[in-house]
């Protein structure tokens, strides 16, 4: 029972550390594909070739994955994920890559806000002083009044909290959902919702661009895969810090292919929001503990 258990954890490591590396990878294709076309088409793109992708998914589980009476929970989910995708690519095109990635990573301070006032979850002081400290670091690399607040700042962090309301949203769907139907549905009914968004501003890629816009969906697809079996497998509170890594991986990408440097106050602000949530993620974790009684629901933890 311990070997599988620890079985599990090690594949549930592995699987994060994959999904991190990938979605780096495909912040990088994000931006070069940005260099023609505008970044509401890439978000476009992202979900169609994602849904290319997804197909094998499709015809290995079959149809019967596909079965649900959650269908509305479902649609808004991919509604408000679209919006998320829609103000974080254009962060990603406007703003050095570390900072948007970096801002990112207030998600979970905003998740923790909404599971108090829309879930009516109990949340105790600890755990709101380390969404003040959350915020606090993202004063700080912002730093309003010294530098401009740019839109592509406000975008970001608009990503987030509508990144936060979408993970609220599969938390509830990966109780009773297969993984399988959750990547499948995301991208099935983002397609069409991203198209509504691009369809203004579109301009047909050239063959190159064409080739970044593939490899967006190709990443994007396969790391949400990984992402969403390794919550199954894994614990959310020993996860999350292996999420982080990918601030390092983009600095070192952003740095050799795009020039970009990362100042010192980006890089406090940062530690400052990975730490906040990680102890977030913890005092749930510790909270949770006590009320799983049977080991088989212990091991399913919800998607964030």
């Amino acid at each position: 029972m311990r070997s599988a258990a620890h079985s599990d954890s090690v594949r549930a490591s592995l699987l994060m550390v994959a999904s991190t590396t990938l979605f780096a990878f495909m912040i990088v294709c994000i931006r070069f594909a940005a260099r023609e076309v505008h970044a509401f088409e890439a978000t476009f793109f992202r979900n169609f070739f994602g849904l290319v992708f997804a197909l094998p998914l499709f015809a290995k589980a079959g149809t019967r994955t596909l079965r649900t009476n959650r269908l509305q929970l479902y649609i808004v989910r991919c509604v408000v994920g679209v919006g998320a995708m829609l103000t974080g690519f254009w962060a990603l095109v406007h703003m050095p890559l570390v900072q948007a990635v970096a801002l990112s990573y207030t998600t979970p301070l905003f998740v923790t806000i909404g599971a108090a006032l829309v879930l009516g979850e109990v949340v105790r002081a600890r755990r709101w002083s380390a969404v003040v400290v959350g915020f606090a670091g993202v004063l700080l690399i912002l730093r309003p009044g010294v530098v401009p607040l740019t839109p592509a700042a406000i975008a970001a962090i608009v990503s987030a909290g509508l990144a936060a309301s979408a993970a609220i949203s599969i938390k509830f769907l990966a109780r009773t959902e297969p993984a399988e139907a959750i990547v499948i549905y995301m991208v099935m009914l983002m397609t069409p919702m991203s198209l509504v968004a691009a369809a203004p501003v579109w301009v047909w890629p050239s063959w190159s661009t064409t080739g970044w816009l593939v490899l967006t969906g190709f990443f994007g697809t396969v790391a949400h895969w990984c992402l969403t079996h390794a919550y199954k497998l894994g614990d959310a509170s020993a996860l999350t810090p292996i999420n982080f890594a990918q601030l390092p991986v983009v600095a070192l990408l952003a740095w050799w292919l795009f020039g970009e440097r990362v100042d010192l106050w980006t890089l406090a602000g940062a530690g400052i929001i990975c730490a906040s949530t990680l102890y977030i993620v913890h005092r749930e974790a510790q909270l949770e503990a006590p009320q799983v009684t049977d080991p088989r629901v212990a091991s399913e933890t919800p998607v964030p």
